[in-house]
């Protein structure tokens, strides 16, 4: 759950530290104070997108950073662990800054920079925000689907049902494709055969056209390659100056040399090397005359062979390896024709089963869904009564489709009659702002213990409410407050007195720039706001003793202290004396 919200330099705050409570939270105060700039500062922290506008007139960067008990929710530590974030003990603390000006802002977890991205899954592990008009995704067939597998324990069910028909799709496209390539091939057969014949043939070799080069220059210039060849070997070894023989007799000047001085032993072996390697210089001239030959039927072979190759080529590609690789292609298009009535039975197969499985998948999910939709019908059925719609029946309705889809069977409906003798509508259809908020905390209740996130935000939902209904939506609330921590920015007193928690947020001035500030609401002090919520003075003897009876039931509903509320004291005629029994000492005021 969230202990502790800090925003600094956000909007309109300056800064303020915001402590919150297990249980049920009430945010409170005057229209414009800043109560849903604070939801906006913790949207910030859980990963919505942050902008330059968002930091204080003067300032140069506004901060939020929120601390949270993460004990007991192991997929925080999971995502934790799958991004590489250090953590320890029981206290997680995600921070985010936006400077004035800038276009992005930066997070932290933990201290650990992170991304926008990771800071947004992780806030969606830890907090729901529940809008003034969160409640309109009720509209939505999706939601309304979620909600109902949710409620049903169907979401394994849903998932394998989207796995199998993602794997029919899939069967699917694989036999179209089958049948267009054959289709395509039967079209193209005697064009295939010609150019697997024709490649297939001529027999080409990767780097032919290479070695066919290098062969026709040979021939081409065979005469000249043999002058220059023979003139290496005149001057070698044939010609009267040979240089083999005139460095021959070097040896013995060597060897004589190296007697009187020994030291002349490295002239030998550089004399050595020299005479080795013109050895060998003259062998491979030898050899080199000896394999060009003047060969006029050779060179016009390899000529039509080049000329074979390039226009292949030209044809089938650019090189070689292609063209070979064209003639593959071709094989295999031909080869499918062989195969085809084979190859279109096992992909016929394959579809089959594929369907087979995603309606035996659907047929478990749509039993489940069907058990679920009563289930949950009778349970909203009996939250509406108290919400104030005690008249108010609800169903779902499920309409079996023609062919399962990645989504079930069904299509999922909510509908509902708010009021005697009319027929179950679409919720679209039937419901005001003020009841569809109604019927989502009626959904709330229900789902509270299956819903794994801590933190249930909830933005003045309590639109279009007042009276008995508020009472009810209030208890409502303290009811999701038994496996949730919920935080509630409302303006009923009705919903205020049921919190466990009262925080107020008011708007002052300093230095010519508006500020607010964050007053933890208790004994005397919560009376009085409780007071100025009802439309009273909040000094008036008669609203605080209104407010004080509000309390007192809500006391009674909540185990509220009695201490926490300063009891009131009558003069003889029966009114509000203004000396009222001494108030638990408030806390001091935090200024924003």
């Amino acid at each position: 759950m969230l202990t502790e919200l800090r925003i600094r330099n956000f909007a309109i705050i300056e800064s303020v530290t915001l402590p919150l409570a297990p249980g049920f939270n009430a945010l409170t105060g005057e229209t414009g104070a800043g109560k849903s700039i604070i939801v906006g500062a913790l949207g910030l922290l859980i990963g919505e997108r942050a902008a330059s506008d968002l930091v204080r007139t003067g300032a140069e960067r506004a901060t939020v950073e929120g601390v949270f008990d993460v004990s007991g929710t192991p997929a925080v530590a999971m995502a934790l662990d799958a991004h590489g974030i250090e953590h320890e003990g029981e206290v997680l603390v995600l921070k985010r800054e936006v400077s004035a000006g800038a276009v992005r802002a930066r997070a932290w977890v933990n201290g650990t920079p992170v991304t926008a991205s990771v800071l947004g899954e992780l806030g969606q592990l830890l907090v729901t925000v529940h809008g003034q008009h969160e409640a309109h995704a009720l509209l939505d067939e999706d939601s309304q689907r979620a909600i109902l597998d949710a409620f049903g324990d169907a979401t394994a069910e849903a998932t394998e049902v989207a796995s199998a028909h993602a794997e029919l799709q899939g069967a699917r496209a694989s036999l179209r494709d089958f049948e267009r390539r054959r289709d395509d091939a039967a079209t193209r057969a005697d064009w295939l055969r010609h150019v697997a014949r024709e490649i297939g043939d001529a027999r080409l070799e990767e780097g032919e056209e290479a070695r066919l080069e290098d062969e026709a220059r040979r021939l081409t210039h065979a005469e000249e390659l043999r002058a220059l060849s023979g003139e290496i070997m005149d001057v070698l070894e044939t010609g009267d100056e040979a240089v083999l023989a005139r460095v021959g007799h070097l040896q013995r000047t060597l060897g004589a040399l190296q007697k009187i001085d020994p030291s002349t032993a490295r002239l030998q072996e550089l004399y050595d090397a020299a005479y080795y390697a013109l050895e060998e210089l003259n062998r491979e001239s030898q050899g080199y005359l000896a394999s060009v030959e003047h060969d006029p039927a050779r060179l016009a072979e390899v000529e039509r062979r080049r000329d074979l190759v390039f226009r292949l080529v030209k044809k089938h590609g650019g090189t070689v390896a292609l063209a070979v690789h064209a003639a593959r292609e071709a094989q295999a298009e031909l080869d499918l024709l062989d195969t085809a009535s084979l190859d279109q039975r096992a992909l016929e197969q394959r579809v089959t089963a594929a369907a087979t499985a995603l309606a035996e998948s659907a047929a478990r999910l749509s039993k489940k869904r069907g058990a679920a939709a009563k289930r949950l019908a009778t349970a909203v059925d009996a939250q509406l009564p108290p919400l104030g719609m005690p008249d108010g029946r609800f169903a779902v309705e499920l309409t079996p489709r023609t062919e399962p889809l990645a989504v079930g069977a069904e299509s999922v409906e909510f509908r509902v009659a708010l009021n005697l003798g009319h027929e179950a509508r679409a919720l679209a259809r039937v419901a005001s702002g003020g009841e569809l908020a109604r019927v989502m905390l009626a959904l709330k209740t229900i789902l509270a213990r299956i819903d794994h996130v801590p933190t249930l935000i909830f933005d003045e939902v309590d639109a279009g409410i007042g009276g008995k209904t508020g009472l009810m939506v209030g208890d409502a609330m303290r009811r999701v407050a038994d496996h949730h921590q919920v935080f509630a920015i409302t303006h009923l007193p009705q919903i205020a007195a049921r919190a466990h928690h009262h925080i107020v947020v008011s708007k002052g001035a300093r230095g010519g720039v508006t500020t607010a500030d964050i007053t933890i609401a208790e004994g005397d002090a919560r009376v009085r706001e409780v007071a100025r919520m009802l439309g009273g003075d909040a000094e008036s003897s008669v609203s605080r003793e209104h407010a004080r009876e509000l309390l007192a039931v809500a006391s009674g509903a909540q185990g509220i202290a009695p201490e926490a509320i300063a009891e009131p004291v009558h003069s003889s005629s029966g009114a509000l004396s203004e000396a009222a029994a001494p108030a638990k000492a408030q806390r001091p005021k935090r200024r924003v």
